[in-house]
Parts: C-alpha cells; sequence; structure tokens
C-alpha cells in the first residue's frame, strides 16, 4: 500500500524547515507569500500557513520556488528531522543572496 504522508503523518516534509527559516529571515507569512508571488509561485498567506503546519501537500515546481525565496538548497528543505537542519550548513552566497525584489 502507498502511504502519501511525511514519516511524522504530515502532508509534506519540508514545513517545519520553510517555518524556522522563514522566522530566521524575520519576515511574515503574508510577506513570504508576498515574495514568492513575486517569484511567479501563486500562493496566500493560509498556503503558506498550511505548508509550514503540514497540511499541504508541496510539489516538486513549488520547492524550487520556496528553495529560491529562502536562498537554500532543495536538499535542505527535503531534510526529514528539520531540528538538525542548520543554516550554517548552506552556501555562503546562498545565505547572503539578496532577498528583496526589485521593484
Amino acid at each position: 500500500m502507498f502511504i502519501n504522508k511525511a514519516p511524522n503523518g504530515k502532508n509534506n516534509i519540508c514545513g517545519a524547515t520553510v517555518a524556522r527559516l522563514r522566522k530566521a529571515m524575520g519576515i511574515s507569512q503574508r510577506a513570504l507569500a508576498d515574495r514568492l508571488q513575486l517569484a511567479g509561485f501563486d500562493i496566500e498567506k493560509n498556503g503558506v500557513q498550511r505548508i509550514e503546519s503540514g497540511q499541504r501537500f508541496v510539489t516538486d515546481i513549488e520547492l524550487g520556488f520556496l528553495s529560491n525565496v529562502l536562498a537554500v538548497d532543495v536538499d535542505l528543505l527535503l531534510e526529514h528531522d528539520s531540528a538538525e537542519v542548520s543554516l550554517d550548513s548552506q552556501p555562503e552566497e546562498k545565505r547572503k543572496r539578496d532577498l528583496t525584489p526589485d521593484i
């Protein structure tokens, strides 16, 4: 039987890491949704909340947008235990990338 859930029973494995990275950036769920929209991912604040809480499935395409906006490698978002994921494990150029959109 195919099980379409993460080991913790949630619908994704990236949600906790997305929440932790967003908080480390000091931005709200709405601000993250705004940045994702500017990047081309049509999502609202409630969608971000559902991803972070594990209530929403996340596609590979969406992982790409999250990775770009959060300035991390996709591999970091796919770590099963986000408590062990360290921002220091990211390449320096990814961590320092300016996320301010050009408007």
